[in-house]
């Protein structure tokens, strides 16, 4: 009873090192996301660029109570490995329901950014931060307007295009972008397909982390079942 206790209690202790690197893996995500495409927040809405600060807080909050779980495990204390997994599973629930709410946006996405790119062209010479925001998305991605450089004409109301679209030439004050020159991609499919791809990479993440930490609720559940029949025989 003792051996098999004692197995139970250091795969617990195991497998929390592992939970705990899966919130520390989810907040590298989440901070890496925020930090690499932060700037290209302006195309997609505020509800959806909230997953990367909610991936963050998530996996902070992972790393903190795995201490609990590591403590428990050790100590033998059933009172924390209950509290451990209890808040190990309203976390995995929560991981869960963003998953879920992040592929039904996922979805939509498409609509939801030519909304944002309507509105941040039609503004674009009304706010400085969209002309930025367009500047560094089109020199990036070398792309021009949402589907192509024609969109601009609404705009300038001429041939001009704005200089971030024309990559290959070195400008001077004496030239103007002008499509001859711009490229001729527009940048709604390019972005999607950047975001598109981000998004098969964290599935796979997501996966692999709900995998391990349901793995060690399950393992938290045993042990405590195992103290309390330890406490029983005593």
């Amino acid at each position: 009873m003792a051996s098999g206790l004692g197995c139970v209690k250091y795969i617990t202790f195991f497998c929390n090192l592992l939970f705990a690197l899966t919130g520390l893996l989810i907040l590298f995500v989440g901070a890496m996301v925020q930090l690499n495409y932060s700037h290209y927040s302006n195309f997609v809405s505020d509800h959806i660029w909230t997953v990367p600060i909610i991936l963050i807080i998530i996996g902070s909050i992972v790393a903190f109570i795995c201490f609990l779980g590591c403590c428990g495990a050790l100590k033998e204390n059933g009172c924390m490995i209950l509290s451990f997994a209890i808040l190990a599973f309203v976390i995995f629930i929560c991981e869960i329901g963003l998953g879920i709410a992040g592929y039904m946006k996922h979805t939509g996405l498409r609509g939801i950014m030519e909304t944002q790119f309507n509105v941040t062209m039609r503004d674009y010479n009304e706010r400085d931060d969209y002309r930025d925001a367009w500047s560094l998305l089109q020199s990036e991605l070398e792309c021009c307007g949402t589907y192509d450089p024609s969109d601009w004409e609404a705009i300038y109301h001429n041939t001009t295009l704005p200089a971030s679209c024309c990559p290959i030439i070195v400008l001077n004050e004496a030239d103007k972008c002008t499509k001859a020159h711009a490229s001729p991609d527009g940048c709604l499919n390019k972005l999607i397909h950047i975001l598109d791809s981000n998004a098969l990479i964290l599935a796979g993440v997501v996966l692999g982390v709900a995998s391990i930490q349901f793995l060690t609720i399950l393992f938290a559940c045993c042990l405590y079942r195992s103290f309390c029949r330890s406490y029983q025989t005593v």
